[in-house]
């Protein structure tokens, strides 16, 4: 079995590889840097370049399922460059597969399994979305992620089945999100942002690798939220932090006003809020080794970390 990964170098496609080899599945992944191509028998790189559309076909060989992680980063000023950026990175990739796809002779490729994200939900903090929701968020983030999906979709003329996964905040040891609201925390210099009241709909970075084999194994289509069943509001997040890195929080939450002026229309990130269900995914047989905040944050802040920097004399 193989799987064709593009993103495979990423915090989440890093993870996906993973299990993948932990399950004995063998990788093939797209990289626009040639110094990035590695060649064994389970991990083979092939290059690509989204940008002019160019694709080494070589890498559909013995595929079965495609999973596709590339995008730039949001987390970044959204300058009207950038912004344009995130779109283009997105649609590019896709149309690139899609295009490479439709003129081979031949495949054996079954499903086409797209990350997307839960920023496609209206901000609220009184809703609680499922994938049912038609409406979609009047923002940058709505409109990057509902033309994400619709490019996604054209797979479904290719009669390969499609898959979207909507991701929420991935809590990961080593990069995303975490480690940048961590930090200050281990300083005591941890605050939350806004009201704190705004809804985090999270998930634990093996949760979300699981999420992905789990639909691919067993050939789920249509959208799944990948957000863990305990979503929490932005002040109980950063007291489960805290409480991890064993810190107090002394400061007072960060006021909107300063989160907009310091991060511009990105502050829009930090601020919004979603409540999304893991029902659907749940009802489909997925079980959670992290369904709580708790468990999931300790699961990355270990007692190992704790009795190092106890070591260091950070005490």
């Amino acid at each position: 079995m193989r799987y064709l990964i593009t993103g495979a170098t990423g915090l989440v496609g890093k993870e996906i590889v993973r299990l993948c080899h932990a399950n004995g599945i063998a990788v093939n992944y797209l990289t626009t840097s040639r110094n990035k191509i590695v060649s064994k028998e389970n991990y083979h790189g092939f290059y690509w370049n989204p940008k002019t559309g160019e694709l080494d076909n070589n890498c559909f060989k013995g595929v079965s399922v495609i999973i596709n992680l590339a995008g730039a980063t949001i987390a970044k000023r959204w300058s009207k460059s950038y912004k344009k950026k995130i779109i283009d990175s997105r649609i590019n990739s896709i149309s690139t597969l899609y295009n490479a796809i439709n003129n081979l002779e031949s495949h054996d490729i079954k499903s086409f399994i797209s990350a997307s994200a839960i920023g496609i939900y209206p901000s609220s903090l009184e809703k609680y979305y499922d994938e049912k929701e038609k409406n979609v968020d009047n923002s940058f983030l709505g409109e990057v992620v509902k033309l994400w999906e619709n490019e996604v979709d054209s797979f479904k003329s290719l009669k390969i089945t499609v898959t979207k996964i909507r991701i929420g905040l991935v809590l990961a040891a080593d990069g995303g999100a975490l480690p940048q609201m961590a930090t200050p925390v281990k300083l005591y210099a941890g605050a939350a942002f806004g009201s704190g009241k705004q809804w985090q709909s999270w998930i634990n970075i093996t949760d979300l690798a699981r999420i992905f084999l789990f639909t691919a194994k067993n050939n789920l289509n249509g959208n799944y939220n990948a957000v863990a069943p305990n979503p929490v509001s932005q002040n109980k997040l950063i007291k489960e932090i805290a409480k991890a890195v064993q810190r107090p929080l002394i400061l007072p939450n960060i006021p909107a006003s300063i989160i907009k002026l310091i991060l511009g229309k990105m502050s829009y990130l930090v601020l919004s809020s979603q409540r999304v269900s893991s029902k659907k995914i749940e009802e489909d047989g997925f079980i959670f080794k992290h369904p709580n905040i708790s468990s999931a944050l300790q699961s990355i802040y270990g007692q190992k970390e704790i009795q190092g920097a106890n070591s260091v004399g950070l005490f």
